[in-house]
Order: structure tokens, then sequence, then C-alpha cells
């Protein structure tokens, strides 16, 4: 994405036509630059309107994030946050780990508009569009290590539920550890990487997407069903207000989370559960499958698995899991 691109991005942004001479004079570029940031958004996933006479303007306008109305609707968690909104990085994830090794303070916050090498759990990308979605990292440090913070990967996913219910979505389903679906389609994933010793202190850092408005383009670029904010909502979302409101749920649950762990949690998780109590296939990570029926999770998080009348506990991230057919 250029800079030119993300530019022209801000001007259309309030979904009203910019002539193309007015967006190069306020620039300082020239008109074939516009015509060509023009087209870096389209590749990106925006639909923009050419009409002669009147210029450019965006199909749907777009909330840009606003590091201000971010803490407003974060409320009182913005207090422990430190946000940090960029136009374009690599990896949110990347950039704030390697903030956490060199001492960050918790509860650091990088947002991007456009993330350019997105990562997902067993090293999928994530595909987003220009002001489409919501790509952060939140940073929170424990005085526990790895071996206490077990669960804390489902903690956060019912922690994103909550948030997105407030949000007005209903019917949201978890699918194990932490991606949201919607009517089938996932509508939010993350990963989390940790950092530190195993018994402690240790970080976390939380990378989460969100799906808001899928455009034609985007969907084709996604290789499973999707869904996304606005149409769970039946409304608008302001992506700034939405960023607020899970920055706040994630604050209280981790809070939580440090005190009594993934336990109280484990029944709203399993309310939750797409595959609860159904007939599913497991993948483990030498590649072989087992087909069972998926009991819910443990208090520490872990898969439970029926198989041939006896549960297992499954705890690897690298599991892959799907429903059967009926």
């Amino acid at each position: 994405m250029t800079a030119p691109s993300l530019h022209v991005l801000h001007c259309l942004s309030d979904g009203e036509f910019h002539s193309g001479e007015a967006l190069a004079r306020d620039l300082g570029v020239s008109r074939g630059t516009v015509w060509n940031a023009v087209r870096g958004l389209e590749a990106a996933g925006l639909e923009v309107f050419r009409v002669p006479g009147r210029g450019y303007r965006l199909a749907h306008a777009v909330s840009l994030l606003d590091p201000q109305a971010i803490a407003q609707h974060a409320g009182g968690a913005s207090q422990r946050l430190a946000v940090e909104v960029v136009d374009v990085v690599s990896s949110t994830n990347t950039v704030l780990a390697e903030r956490a090794a060199a001492g960050a303070a918790s509860g650091t916050v990088i947002a991007a508009e456009r993330q350019e090498r997105g990562r997902g759990r067993l090293g999928r990308q994530w595909h987003t569009g220009l002001g489409g979605a919501i790509t952060f990292s939140l940073l929170w440090r424990f005085e526990q290590g790895a071996a206490a913070l077990a669960g804390l990967s489902l903690a956060a996913g019912v922690a994103l539920v909550r948030a997105l219910e407030r949000l007005g979505a209903r019917d949201l389903k978890l699918k194990w550890p932490n991606d949201v679906l919607w009517g089938g389609g996932k509508l939010a994933g993350m990963l989390l990487e940790m950092q530190g010793d195993a018994l402690g202190p240790g970080a976390v850092v939380i990378g989460i997407g969100i799906n808001v408005r899928l455009s034609e383009v985007v969907r084709s670029r996604i290789d499973q069903p999707v869904a996304d904010l606005e149409t769970a909502c039946d409304c608008t979302i302001d992506r700034s207000a939405a960023l607020g409101a899970v920055l706040a749920e994630l604050t209280t649950t981790l809070d939580a989370f440090e005190r009594t762990g993934f336990a109280p949690l484990r029944l709203e998780w399993e309310r939750h559960h797409v595959h609860q109590d159904k007939a599913v296939a497991v993948t483990l990570p030498d590649g072989t499958t087992r087909y069972g029926i998926a009991r819910g999770v443990g208090e520490d998080g872990a898969l439970l698995f029926e198989e041939a009348g006896a549960v297992r506990r499954l705890h690897s991230g690298e599991l892959r899991l799907r429903a059967l057919p009926v």
C-alpha cells in the first residue's frame, strides 16, 4: 500500500465526492498519481465510484481508527492502555512481540489500518480489506509464567464474544480454541504468542482480527466461509467504537483470569461452542485424524474429545477440528 493511496483514503473516507483535481492539489501530487492511488485502494478491496465532473467517491464511508475515540469507548480501561494506530504494518503481532521483548509496558496496543502479512493459527494468512476490518495486538504481562496460563486463549475468546454481543451481534459461536463464528462463517480470529519463563513472569501478545465489512473482492481471496460484523449486527459499525469496546472487555477478562484462571469461564465458553456434543474429526499434530465427539473443554482449556467411549484431553494449539456430516 503506497503513501498516496493512504492519503487518498483519508480524503475519501467521508463517503463524499472529491474531484481528482482537488485531491491532487490538496496532496501536492499529479492527477495521474491520484488515479494510481485510487487503483491501489481498489486492489486493497475498496469499491470506488468514478463520475465525470464529480470525481471519486467510496461506495461506503470508512471509519478510520482514531486513538482518542478508541480510548473514549474503552472507558475506564483506557487508563491502563497505550493505543497506537498505524496505517500499514507487516503484522501487529510481530511488531508488538519485538517491543515486548524490549520491555514495552503491559497494556500496549498496536492497531493497523492494514496488515500486509497478518498471521493466524497454523500459519494461515489473515486476509482483510482496507478499512473493512479491525486488526490489532494487545500486550499483557502476568506474574505467572506459561505453565499457569492454560486456558488463556479460550478466556480471550469469551471476552471477544461478550464485546461483540454488546455491539449487537447475536448467535455467535466459538470454535476451539478461539475462532468466533456467525452464520457458519468466520467472523473473528485470534493468535496468542507467549514470552517469558515457564514459571513466570510472562508476557502474552494477543493478536485479533475482526471482519467488519467484507467486500466481494476480499471475499474472493478467502478460502473458507466468512462473516462480518455489520451483517451480524445489521447496522453500520464504527471501528474505533468497536475496538474500544473489545479492549475494555479484554482488560476486565484478563484481570479476572489472572485471579481465578479459566475455570469460571468454562461453562460460558461451552454455551457458545459450535461443536458441543457433536461428531467431529480431529487432526493431530502428527497428521493422523481421529473421529469422535467434542465434549467441551476442561478447566485448563483442554479440548475434551470422546473416542470409543473414553474421553481424551487434547491441548495442542496445532489441532485441526472439523464437524462430521450428520
